[in-house]
């Protein structure tokens, strides 16, 4: 989400070009992240928040 992004990257602008940069710039810790939450349920989609981080 816009939220995780700006915990992750404090400071960064809110626009499209920006929230991709540092979803590129952070996707280590993104898939990280993303590794914990998907081994506690089995679920369809998740949606990644602030905290996550």
């Amino acid at each position: 989400s816009q939220d995780a992004l700006t915990r992750i990257q404090p400071g960064i602008q809110l626009d499209e070009p920006s929230l991709l940069n540092a979803f590129d710039a952070n996707r280590e810790k993104i898939c990280a992240a993303a590794a914990r939450v998907y081994v506690r349920g089995g679920r369809g989609w998740y949606d990644l928040g602030p905290a996550n981080f």
